[in-house]
């Protein structure tokens, strides 16, 4: 059964349970994870908070997309 993220989830969430594949979700859609994280604190902000400050772009694609099979 594919995960069920919400724009509640944490970048972490995304990056610890997708790995490679949430990364390069997560870069498509314009957030750059970078090898570890700078900022410790922006892993912890959730997925509807990073689109709120235009870290992340097409809030509604990325979670259709992070919702499918692989």
């Amino acid at each position: 059964m594919p995960e069920s993220f919400t724009g509640a989830a944490s970048i972490r969430d995304v990056t610890s349970k997708l790995g490679d594949r949430g990364r390069q979700l997560l870069r498509r859609h314009g957030y750059e994870v970078g090898e570890g994280f700078v900022d410790n604190l922006s892993q912890y902000q959730s997925l509807e908070h990073a689109a709120r400050s235009d870290r992340i772009r097409d809030l509604k694609s990325l979670l259709t997309e992070l919702n499918s099979p692989a």
